[in-house]
Order: structure tokens, then sequence, then C-alpha cells
């Protein structure tokens, strides 16, 4: 991860740094990323993984990147399917980084899953809703054309095993694709699951605990509260139910088991506590499994992953995935 310098004197129209900034000429700077690197069919250069790309939506030119573990066709089981969407804001980061390759290579090859990690479109060139339409054709392609024509998922996938992960505004937009595949509209997916690591939730009127910064969270709440605005193009304020959900619609959910994992130190913490709780204790028929990570901040797990805390993450969310089917979700 490393930051650019803008020259001197250029004026800036928006900062939301450590993440992007927008000046004044209509230049963008983006903060948080680490270098690309290629799909590979060799798993022996990624885990005991091989991985490739593939466009799923032609007219946007969204596309996904796979992940196999080695050893999958050998084994003669069908592999659970892990709809994967990286964190960065909305605006920054991307599925062919190589901080996001590594992690869904580690994902597929500890949790013994196809992992399809989207490349979605970025704010403010694209600005919401163009990510959560990705991420929902990605999950439509997986589920129709892929399941027919791609040859890993045609020949690899168990469809009554398919999961919508993310970590921070990737958690946001898993949750938001399980809302989506509930409506009865005719476009019926099986899921089993969303998993949400650290979500970005936040609220028109903040929280007790998030009134003022304690000085030991990565990000303020001024920082938080810039970002909503600037990736809608200033269509929705922080009040919108994309990032604070109602009762009702968590109880439309139509998946039977969420996890929500959370970080120690994080600013959206008790966020994802509340969202948990609202989960549990609501309409909502599924079950719901909390991961606290204390000593943590935000996505801690991404850029430290031989931390303790980094692996009790991954065996949780290896542990959901491969719990065993006790019915189908219809949705």
């Amino acid at each position: 991860m490393h930051a650019n310098k803008n020259a001197v004197g250029d004026k800036v129209a928006v900062d939301i740094y450590p993440f992007i900034r927008r000046y004044e000429d209509g230049r963008i700077e983006r903060f948080v990323r680490s270098s690309f690197v290629p799909a590979s069919a060799d798993p022996a250069t990624s885990s005991g993984v091989a991985s490739r790309d593939v466009v799923v939506d032609h007219d946007t030119g969204v596309s996904a990147r796979l992940f196999l573990p080695s050893g999958a066709a050998a084994t003669g089981r069908r592999l659970p399917v892990v709809l994967y969407i990286h964190g960065g804001s909305f605006c920054t980061d991307s599925a062919f980084s190589r901080t996001y390759h590594r992690y869904a290579a580690s994902l597929a090859a500890r949790a013994g899953a196809l992992v399809v990690s989207v490349e979605y479109r970025l704010a403010p060139e694209h600005p919401i809703p163009a990510a959560y339409d990705d991420a929902w054709a990605a999950l439509r392609w997986v589920a129709t054309t892929a399941s027919f024509s791609d040859p890993w998922v045609s020949a690899h996938a168990d469809p009554r095993r398919v999961f919508l992960a993310g970590d921070s505004v990737g958690g946001n937009i898993a949750y938001h694709t399980a809302v989506r595949a509930s409506r009865n509209d005719g476009n019926s997916v099986d899921v089993e699951g969303v998993i949400m690591v650290q979500p970005y939730l936040w609220g028109g009127k903040r929280l007790p605990a998030e009134e003022a910064w304690d000085g030991v969270a990565m990000f303020p709440p001024e920082l938080v509260e810039k970002l909503w605005p600037f990736v809608t193009a200033g269509q929705a304020g922080n009040d919108d139910p994309r990032i604070d959900p109602p009762d009702e619609e968590i109880a439309s959910l139509k998946c039977r088991r969420a996890l929500v994992a959370l970080a120690g130190k994080d600013i959206f913490r008790h966020r994802a506590r509340r969202l948990a709780a609202r989960m549990r204790d609501g309409a909502w028929k599924g079950s719901v499994t909390l991961v606290e990570l204390e000593g943590e901040d935000h996505c801690f797990h991404l850029y430290r992953p031989q931390r303790a805390t980094s692996h009790k993450l991954m065996e949780s969310i290896m542990q959901f995935i491969n719990q065993p089917i006790k019915g189908i979700c219809k949705i």
C-alpha cells in the first residue's frame, strides 16, 4: 500500500485521505493500492490455488477472478462457492491487486472453496449503485451462465452452497446482494449464507460511541461521513438505508446464515455489533455468528495475515462455510 504525492499548489475539492482525493480540475488521486498480479493456471504460484479471469457482464465489462484449489477434480466433491467482494471505500483497490489476490487464494485453499472475486466498477467515475449492480451481475453469472458454460463452475461448484462475502464496503455490498437475491422478482438464486467482515455501515445520526473520535480507530467519524455523499455523487446522505439497513429489510433476508466479524479498534465495530444483534433479535429467521477480534483495526487481516487474530478470523470463516447443510434456502 502506498500514497502518491500531489503537486504543490493543486486545489483539493474533496479530501478523503487515505483513500482518495478529487481536485478542482477533476483529477482523481487514489492512495490505497497494491500492485496488480496476473492470474495463473499454475497452483504452485499461489498457495496451491489456480486462478483465471472471466468477464461476467459484457455490457459493462465487469469481470471476476476465479480461484480453484488444486486437487478439486481428484476429490470428486462439489465445492462451496464464495462470491467475494473487495473493500476500498467503493473507490479504490481491486480484485486483481496483490492484496486481494493473496487473500482470495488463501480463502480458497483454507475453505476448500471455489472463490469468485468480483472486479466491480469504482466511484466516482462510476457512482453508486454501480458496485451493487456489478456484484449482482456476478452472482447471476455464477447461478446461470457459468453453471453451464464455465468449466470450473460447471465441473466443481455446489449450487446448494453459495456464499456472499466481503470486507469493509465489500461486506456492505455482500449484504445488499443477499437482500436483492431475496426479492420475489423471478431472479431465483440459492444462497446459503452471507459473510460480512468489518462491514461499512453508518447512519444519519451517530451512535453515542461514535460522537467523538477515540484517537485509536484508524478513521475518525468526520472522515467516514464524507464517504457516502462522495461515492453517490451527492445523491444520498448518511441516512441512506443502504448504509443503515432498516429492520424490515433485514427481516426480508431468505438466506439461512450470516457471519459478522468486527475488529475491537475499528470505527465500524459498533454498527457491526448492532447489525448482528438486530439480525439475531428481529424477525429474520436465520442464525448469526458474531466474531470479535480484540486489539485490531479495520481490515487488519489483509495486511497482517500471519497474526493470531487473522488466523482466528480465517478459521471462523472456514468453519462457517463448511457447516453441514441442514436445509436449502430457496431465494
